[in-house]
């Protein structure tokens, strides 16, 4: 049974920045693509970032130049640094093995992080 531990969320001014952590319990973890996924109040979940098992990224391009993605294979952890954070990426953000498709692969998530851009 495959889980995820998202952390490192909290409330932050407008250009600021958080690192979000995804803990994952799977095995292999290093052969698998990841992504951090976020979803707004009264919104549908979307794929903001994700990262290939050889380590190739893709960005929404509402984060693009803003949100970086990263690995630790040792640690079975992904990463999610966030930059220039605006009121619209408020949000509660999660993380999924990802298919080649770019979809979540798994239908159980994780608590999810919850991420709030205000002044």
């Amino acid at each position: 049974q495959v889980q995820f531990v998202e952390s490192g969320g909290g409330l932050v001014q407008p250009g600021g920045s958080l690192k979000l952590s995804c803990a994952a319990t799977v095995r292999a973890f290093s052969i698998y693509n990841m992504g951090w996924y976020r979803q707004a109040p009264g919104k549908q979940r979307e794929l903001v970032a994700a990262i290939s098992s050889g380590g190739r990224t893709n960005y929404a391009d509402s984060v693009k130049g803003r949100f970086t993605i990263s690995r630790d294979n040792a640690k079975n952890t992904v990463y999610l640094q966030m930059n220039s954070l605006k009121p619209e990426d408020t949000a509660v953000y999660y993380c999924n093995v990802n298919t080649i498709q770019m979809t979540p692969l798994f239908d159980s998530w994780g608590q999810g992080t919850q991420v709030t851009v205000s002044s």
